[in-house]
Formats: C-alpha cells, sequence, structure tokens
C-alpha cells in the first residue's frame, strides 16, 4: 500500500487528494503527530541552524517510513524542506510538494483597495 506522508503545514484540499490517489498511486495518506505537526509548521526563524530541532522529524521519518514505496509530501520553511528532502533523497525515497496557480482580484472596500488571492492546487511536483 503506498502512503503519502505529510510534512506540511496544511491540512489536504479534496482536490489534491484525488490528485495524488490518481497521478502518485497513493492509498494512504499519513499526517503528523500532532507534537510533530506543532513543530514542523512553527520553526523558529532565530535558530542558526535545524538539525537539532528537525531530529524529532528524521527520527519519526527512520521509524515510520518502511517501504521505499512510501512518498513524501515536503513544504514549509525553506531550510527545513531543503535539509528533509536531501535527508529523503539520501535513504531512497522520493519527495513532492504541490504547485498551485494564484487568481486574484481587486475591489475598493471604503476607499482601499483590497486585493485577494485563491490558490488552487495544480499539479504534484518531483523534488
Amino acid at each position: 500500500m503506498k502512503k503519502l506522508f505529510l510534512l506540511f503545514s496544511h491540512k489536504l484540499t479534496e482536490q489534491q487528494v484525488a490528485d495524488a490517489k490518481k497521478s502518485l498511486g497513493v492509498e494512504e495518506f499519513v499526517y503528523l503527530p500532532t507534537e510533530l505537526q506543532k513543530l514542523w509548521s512553527s520553526i523558529p526563524p532565530s535558530l542558526d541552524e535545524l538539525n537539532a530541532y528537525l531530529a524529532p522529524v528524521v527520527e519519526y521519518i527512520d521509524s515510520y517510513a518502511k517501504s521505499k514505496e512510501d512518498i513524501f509530501l515536503v513544504q514549509g520553511d525553506f531550510g527545513a524542506c531543503y535539509d528533509i528532502v536531501i535527508y529523503l533523497k539520501d535513504n531512497g525515497f522520493d519527495a513532492y510538494y504541490a504547485t498551485t496557480s494564484r487568481k486574484t482580484a481587486e475591489k475598493l472596500v471604503d476607499g482601499k483597495v483590497v486585493k485577494t488571492s485563491v490558490f488552487e492546487h495544480v499539479r504534484f511536483r518531483k523534488y
């Protein structure tokens, strides 16, 4: 059973779930445990390096990603993504990120221009 491990700060949209099943052959979606999700979603910008901070994520990967069929969606802090993607590739795993299109609209509200952006999933791209 092909699993998609989510190192990702958000919940997948229905469109992303459908695309992962269709284009990547994913059968199971694995969200990080709550404690690791908090860690991944709030990486302190003040840290000089991330190795010690990301150690629990690496331990999680080593403990739960058993099959080389398992794949990872990795998005978030640029440095953390870089470090984890390198680790995954060095250990024989594939990593992906989601691509989006952005649609913007501007409205005049109370004499101010309000710009809104809507992001829509396009595809998953391999690192």
